[in-house]
């Protein structure tokens, strides 16, 4: 393997754990981009599948900083990510019937609605003390569910880990703060980058040396995400949008290369 293209996948893996420990999303949906464009992985199966399993990785290495600073809301995190990992796992199988360019080509146009969504105001009022409990299960279950379900389709069709989705999926169903709106969403991010990789590893789509190199550059990337996190608290709502410009221009640049 060249070196450029070690150097390229070690950067995009580091890029990818920032991103995922900074927001608790977003990182997966660079990562096939990343992958066909500056890594240079000729097809669009592969890197998908090559993204879903360092993307799946990356986030767990997150979640246990996350979990220290006990962010995550585990009964929350388990109900929605069990909803999730059967619509990944539907998802994965239709996706690999789809032809690889128009699906780089339908990838763009969700990273374009998905970048308009994130620019948009939230105005739900914040529960911090939400929990999914017997006395709460009848209210927050209807909710959870058919949300984990369609983030689940979403991940395992496009092979990401959606969690620039389940973030705020988690907080409108919930109303969670989003500092537990990060931290509970890596758990599924792992559970669903898990389900898609699995699918796309049976049937050849993985480049494991790739994977290797994508973890070992995301695990300093993570640390790094993490600490700014706690740096710059009061100044997520910028990055967050910033972050959705540069989603948008990604989408663009991926919708007219597709087409």
């Amino acid at each position: 393997m060249p070196t450029a293209m070690i150097a390229a996948a070690l950067a995009s893996g580091g890029l990818i754990g920032a991103v995922l420990g900074l927001v608790g999303g977003g990182g997966s949906i660079l990562a096939v981009p990343l992958l066909v464009y500056v890594v240079g992985v000729g097809s669009a199966h592969a890197a998908i599948g090559t993204a879903a399993v360092a993307v799946a990785a990356n986030a767990a290495f997150s979640l246990i900083g996350h979990a220290r600073e006990g962010t995550v809301k585990w009964p929350c995190a388990f109900v929605f990510a069990a909803a999730g990992v059967t619509g990944a796992a539907i998802g994965a199988e239709v996706g690999k019937a789809v032809d690889g360019q128009r699906l780089l080509t339908l990838f763009g146009l969700l990273m374009i609605g998905v970048g308009l969504s994130m620019l948009r105001k939230k105005r739900t009022t914040e529960a911090p003390d939400v929990r999914l409990s017997r006395a709460t299960a009848t209210r927050l279950l209807p909710r959870l569910l058919p949300i984990g379900l369609g983030v689940g389709l979403a991940s395992g069709f496009f092979g990401i880990g959606g969690g620039f989705l389940i973030v705020p999926g988690l907080m409108m169903a919930t109303a969670m703060p989003l500092k537990n709106a990060v931290g509970t969403s890596l758990v599924v991010v792992t559970a669903l980058g898990l389900t898609t990789a699995t699918s796309y590893a049976l049937s050849g789509y993985v480049d494991w040396l790739l994977v290797g190199m994508m973890i070992f550059g995301g695990v300093g990337g993570a640390a790094i995400g993490i600490a700014l996190g706690r740096r710059l608290g009061a100044r997520k709502g910028l990055l967050e949008r910033l972050f959705a410009v540069t989603v948008m221009a990604v989408g663009a640049y991926v919708t007219l290369r597709g087409a």
